[in-house]
């Protein structure tokens, strides 16, 4: 095989899986150097520990459970630990051959476990054959596996409309619930530590908000800006969810911790009595509250006060 057309095989991968093409386009581009009659790439999930289908193309039938079964085999935990394909039908896969992919025509097969460059492991791509495959499948697949990892990289997102500002730490969460890192964005040891968080951040992905921004009073005291960013997370941003982010900081303003209640109250279109009963406060005490923060925001009425505080995210929120 020429070397050219090969590094531009392999160089279209990359394309594919960089610029959107994903699965399909990235298999089309590989086809062209590894003959494959199917494939179906499975993903890890860190989040839970197990296996997935995501993506086929040319199996008469996907098996939900097969995936989990294919990963729990010894002998694709030896393929892992030497990250090198393997090849189906051999003396540990053929109780699983015989099961799952000779029934419905399949002679050979070829699994390599999916590593990315930096290490981490995300999943595996299956190809299946009506004949044995080329000598070369082997090796032509486990120089491409790394560009290919990304295919099954759950916990990738898809940051809409920015990603998270420089120097905030973040972590990620779908509808469900399920936690996930944000590639690229340091890992939040307060926000992974809140246990009211998931809930928070489905109520958000289910509001029209696209994004949210404000005041949190962690567990040890310490008051953090905090980012909300709606966003697509799991298989190439498949489900809803939403990037939490946050920094440490001092309240701006030189406002108080009370007078940051008072005016998250204030912006949710509360009145004096009505904030006074939810704080636990006399009337006269929110109002000279609410004096000092007029004073301190230049502001001079209650509309200019929330419209400043939404904008400058200057509410607590209740995580």
């Amino acid at each position: 095989m020429a070397e050219i057309p090969l590094l531009q095989a392999f160089a279209e991968v990359g394309y594919q899986v960089a610029g959107g093409g994903g699965a399909h386009g990235a298999m089309a581009a590989l086809r062209r150097v590894v003959p494959v009659d199917a494939y179906e790439f499975v993903a890890y999930d860190p989040d839970t520990g197990r296996h997935r289908s995501v993506v086929s193309s040319g199996h008469e039938r996907i098996d939900g459970d097969a995936a989990e079964e294919c990963a729990a085999l010894d002998a694709y935990k030896r393929a892992m630990a030497a990250r090198a394909p393997l090849a189906m039908p051999d003396p540990g896969t053929r109780r699983y051959f015989r099961r799952h992919l000779e029934p419905y025509g399949w002679r050979a097969g070829l699994t390599a476990p999916l590593f990315l460059a930096e290490g981490r492991y995300t999943g595996l791509l299956h190809l299946a054959y009506r004949q044995a495959p080329p000598e070369a499948a082997g090796t032509l697949v486990e120089a491409a596996a790394p560009t290919l990892a990304h295919v099954t990289d759950l916990s990738r997102c898809v940051v809409t409309p920015t990603a998270p500002p420089a120097g905030y730490r973040a972590v990620a969460f779908d509808r469900a619930g399920v936690r996930r890192a944000v590639p690229g964005t340091e890992p939040s040891p307060a926000l992974y530590g809140e246990p009211g968080l998931a809930a928070f951040a489905r109520a958000f992905i289910d509001s029209r908000e696209l994004s949210r921004r404000g005041l949190w009073l962690d567990a040890a005291g310490q008051w953090r800006d905090v980012r909300v960013i709606r966003a697509g997370v799991g298989f190439q941003g498949s489900l809803q969810g939403a990037v939490v982010a946050e920094r440490p900081c001092g309240l701006p303003y030189e406002l108080t911790g009370r007078e940051v209640d008072v005016l998250t109250r204030v912006a949710a279109g509360d009145s004096n009595p009505q904030i006074a009963a939810a704080l636990v406060l006399s009337v006269r005490t929110v109002t000279t509250h609410l004096e000092h923060i007029f004073t301190k925001l230049g502001c001079d009425s209650r509309t200019r006060l929330t419209t400043k505080a939404l904008a400058e995210g200057l509410c607590r929120l209740d995580l």
